[in-house]
């Protein structure tokens, strides 16, 4: 095997937050991509709306820079758990690695998450110990803590002996120890180009290319993503193409592309390494191979972990359907859905008895709620139900579930009120770390279906000051039900319009979702029980009037102002009976079956029953 020395694969691998895409931005800096003077956005790499908004990365992304003749290809790859499917393709088109850690908060789940990913990948690993400029920053303890997780993750004596660099991302500078002068991040450029091997290939085998991505261009059509493993390629060459029945179809690809900075550059060749976009290939999907039409052999294909979630999405069948959204029908929602299969790996789609509606399956009830919201600002208008972990059987036939190890840290004083909440949920306490900073930190072990809709009574039960992340640890036997919202829900009654008459008298029964003016219609949910039954209301009362007038008899009606309901809180509060209406311009919950008298007519059958 010989190596390609002018090129460099690396992926940026670490937690959410802890300052993968500013880095990026500091090497685009001083890597020539920009001029002196051009004005640049922060995080460029987030190209996405909702990235941007949520500052955090979705989906995996290609870059390139120059550093003294040798092309450095940066793959920046997801930090959070939910989108482990793009991290597992990435990897595919790297030859190495950094491990982003932040100097303060020291290796986090979704950090093992990754990592264990690349090992189990044999790549070698940089670490890089971000933001040292914290106050709190612990640089030496968090180094002790990166060895401790390697040794966890079964990493390799090569692996073990890793470089470590101290950065400040924000800044743009990197450092090989805590005393060196802070200059710029030439220091890892130079692990970069001296730690990550180039990479390896077969000169006599022929061309071969493993899709690692999907993209569609308007101009160009369907774009393959991947890593040339041996030979090269030529623009317009005659090529076969791989799929999973492992049957060569030919193909033709009209144009080559390679990543140049942030743009994509037209080649006519490209050498083996180097990571490159195909177009004009209609018929590809993420794993297959392309490859020599005289010669065509298969690459083993890109596997993913299974998913552990799934969310029924169908057509809305409220009485307001089709007035805000562009797109309602359920065949379009069905090929958007197959569209995602094709460019996430870790989403699958199925029929359900019900031709309207298709059960889609992922990584976690927030990769489905960035692809509800992303589906939404395209036009689309739906219902979705609540997420629900997906079971299986093991070999003794007993049915098992998908547990998730948990990691807490918050205020001493709301220990008390984690801990019961979390108990409530089948949680186990394993480890409780107290340093007398006033501050602990707690793991655990919970069931996947204990956490959906946690998250926000967390951030209610420590005032916003919790911290708490987790990742899936594996599939154990089922610990039993438990109430998944000890509230019910308040039901309009009738169509019509909210009114302020109504809503006031409707206060003390609880929170209330909808404001004056608001539509409403038979089985919409218009707020949250104080109780644990639903009840059905009639939001659209007015005040009778008569032809008196006394002093005081005209009371002034002051509402609580109504907190907007979120997509994800939406999505948490549903019951298995409850939907989620989704269009453009609203959220709104509801009733599976919106008739009341249906409702009472099931409710009685099951007391039967």
């Amino acid at each position: 095997m010989q190596h390609n020395e002018s090129l460099r694969n690396v992926a940026i691998i670490a937690h959410v937050d802890h300052g993968k895409t500013t880095l990026v931005d500091g090497l685009f800096k001083q890597g020539g991509v920009f001029r002196a003077d051009q004005q640049v956005d922060d995080r460029v790499m987030d190209k996405m709306d909702l990235e941007r908004e949520r500052g955090i990365t979705i989906a995996a992304k290609n870059c390139a820079v120059n550093w003294n003749g040798v092309k450095i290809n940066i793959i920046d790859t997801p930090g959070h758990a939910d989108f482990g499917g793009e991290v597992e393709r990435s990897l595919s088109m790297a030859t190495g690695a950094i491990l982003l850690v932040d100097a303060s908060e020291g290796p986090l789940p979704q950090t093992r998450f990754v990592l264990r990913k690349t090992l189990e990948a044999g790549l070698p690993v940089v670490v890089v110990i971000n933001k040292i400029d914290r106050k709190d920053a612990r640089p030496q303890e968090v180094l002790n803590e990166i060895y401790d997780l390697f040794i966890d993750l079964d990493a390799n004596e090569h692996q073990l002996e890793f470089p470590v660099l101290y950065a400040i991302g924000r800044a743009g500078v990197a450092m090989n120890n805590l005393d060196d002068e802070q200059k710029d991040l030439s220091p890892l450029f130079d692990a970069i180009v001296k730690y990550i091997p180039g990479p390896s290939y077969d000169p006599d085998e022929p061309f071969q290319m493993l899709v690692a991505d999907l993209d569609y261009s308007d101009y160009l059509g369907r774009l393959a993503v991947g890593r040339i493993m041996h030979g090269t390629v030529y623009s317009k060459e005659s090529l076969a193409c791989i799929g999973e029945d492992g049957q060569p179809k030919p193909l033709r690809a009209t144009k080559l592309h390679a990543d140049d900075g942030l743009q994509m550059v037209e080649v006519e060749k490209a050498v083996p390494g180097d990571i490159v976009v195909l177009a004009g290939i209609e018929d590809v999907t993420i794993g297959d191979t392309i490859c020599t039409r005289d010669n065509p052999r298969a690459m083993p294909r890109i596997r993913v972990d299974e998913p552990t979630v799934s969310m029924r999405f169908g057509i809305n069948t409220s009485p307001l359907a089709g007035r805000e959204g562009k797109i309602v029908q359920s065949r379009a929602i069905y090929d958007r859905l197959v569209k995602e299969t094709l460019r996430n790996v870790a989403v699958r789609v199925e029929n359900t008895t019900d031709r309207d509606a298709f059960l889609v399956k992922g990584r976690g009830e927030f990769q489905m709620a960035i692809l509800i919201e992303t589906m939404r600002r395209e036009g689309f208008e739906l219902s979705v139900g609540r997420p629900e972990v997906i079971l299986r059987k093991d070999e003794n036939g007993k049915v098992i579930e998908p547990i998730e190890r948990l990691y807490v840290d918050c205020d001493e004083v709301f220990m008390g009120v984690v801990t019961d909440k979390l108990a409530q949920r089948k949680g186990r306490m394993l480890n409780c770390v107290n340093n007398g900073t006033g501050r602990v930190r707690l793991e655990f072990s919970v069931p996947s279906r204990g956490l959906i809709g946690y998250r926000d009574e967390f951030l209610t039960d420590t005032k916003g000051t919790g911290i708490m992340n987790s990742y899936v640890e594996g599939y154990e036997e089922w610990r039993g039900d438990f109430p998944t919202r000890y509230t019910g829900s308040i039901v309009a009654d009738r169509a019509g319009a909210g009114v302020a008459y109504a809503l006031f008298n409707l206060e003390p029964r609880g929170v209330l979702f909808v404001e004056p003016g608001d539509p409403v219609y038979e089985g919409m949910i218009v707020g949250e029980h104080n109780r644990d039954n639903d009840i059905d209301v009639n939001a659209t009362k007015e005040k009778k009037l008569t032809n008196l007038r006394a002093s005081g008899k005209d009371e002034n009606v002051t509402l609580t102002p109504v907190k907007k309901m979120t997509l994800e809180h939406a999505l948490h509060f549903v019951r298995e009976d409850e939907l989620v209406e989704v269009t453009p311009l609203s959220i709104r919950l509801r009733k599976a079956e919106l008739s009341a008298m249906k409702r009472y007519q099931i409710a009685g059958k099951r007391k039967t029953s």
